[in-house]
Parts: structure tokens; C-alpha cells; sequence
């Protein structure tokens, strides 16, 4: 088994890296556009286009699903995990989406078990959430886990991800050992 995993690293490590063709889970090939809610929305509050202000985010807001997940994203690329967070509160704890995020603002943050438990909660709610594959491989890389990066690698393939931004990102990261912040 570690003769094969060792000759897995090695193909892992051998191939050439394409350009990050797709996204996955939502995600882009680049990272979040900064907006308003990174620049002056401050509090838990998010900016809404429709109304052009900063709003609070809460449990029962009207607030489309999709832009609190792309607000997350954002406030998680510039750094701000508290604030990404604190949106994260308020959204549906059932989406594995969601669960994705905790895992990584809790990674970034350091804590890397409660990550590995976010992460394993996404991958419960749906096996084939390859964006949290690709994050908690990350993680793994982070810790010298290469074995453990490399099994989810091998499941991002194995789950039609291959050539995907989840699947390159994941094998440079543990080809150089650099993770990425979206």
C-alpha cells in the first residue's frame, strides 16, 4: 500500500498542471472580485445590489443563498474568516456549501480539526463535493499529510473532477506545498 502511494506522489507530482479550466462548487478559476461588502460593509452586514446598501444578514433574509455564499467567498479571500463566518451563521447548515466554508475559515484560522470535521460533514451531506475533497487535501498538505492529500485527490479523479480548479489546485498544492485562499 505505501509502494502504491508513493507511486501515486509520483504520478501526482509528474503531471503537468493545466490552466484551471473550471471552478467547482460555485467556485471560479480566480479569485473573488472585491466589493462593497469586502470594502465598507462591516458587522455581519452584506451589500445587496438591489438596494445598493449594506444589509444585516440574518436567518430570515431575503437574500439570495447564492450572493451570501459569493460574500463568504469574498470576505474569506481577503483574510476576514471572522466575518465570513459570521454570514456563515445565518445561512442554510444543511448545504454542503456551507459546511465547505467552515471548513475552510476554521483551516485558515488554524484549527485544523474542527476542519477536518467541517470538511467530513460536507463530504457526508454529498461525497461528491469535490471543492471540499480539494480543501481538505489542502489541509492535509498543510500538516505533512501527503498520503491523506493524495487519497483525496485520487477521489476527486475518480469522481469525474480531474482538469478541474478543485482537482489542479490540490495537486500543485502538494506538488510545491502552497495551498490557495479560494
Amino acid at each position: 500500500m505505501r509502494l502504491a502511494l508513493g507511486l501515486t506522489a509520483a504520478l501526482v507530482l509528474a503531471l503537468p498542471a493545466p490552466g484551471f479550466a473550471a471552478g467547482s462548487g460555485g467556485d471560479s478559476t480566480r479569485p473573488p472580485k472585491t466589493t462593497q461588502t469586502t470594502k465598507s460593509c462591516f458587522f455581519g452586514r452584506v451589500y445587496d445590489p438591489a438596494t445598493k446598501k449594506c444589509v444585516k444578514v440574518r436567518k430570515d433574509s431575503a437574500l439570495d443563498q447564492d450572493l451570501l455564499y459569493g460574500a463568504v467567498r469574498e470576505l474569506a479571500y481577503d483574510g476576514q474568516y471572522g466575518r465570513a463566518q459570521d454570514i456563515l451563521k445565518v445561512m442554510d447548515q444543511g448545504d454542503d456549501r456551507v459546511m465547505t466554508y467552515w471548513g475552510f475559515t476554521h483551516r485558515k484560522m488554524g484549527d485544523t480539526a474542527l476542519a477536518e470535521a467541517w470538511y467530513s460533514r460536507a463530504l457526508n451531506a454529498n461525497p461528491d463535493n469535490i471543492l471540499a475533497r480539494s480543501y481538505m487535501g489542502q489541509g492535509y498538505v498543510t500538516e505533512g499529510r501527503t498520503d491523506d492529500a493524495i487519497a483525496q485527490w485520487r477521489e476527486i479523479m475518480a469522481r469525474g473532477g480531474e482538469g478541474t480548479w478543485a482537482e489542479a489546485s490540490l495537486r500543485r498544492a502538494i506538488r510545491s506545498g502552497i495551498t490557495f485562499n479560494y
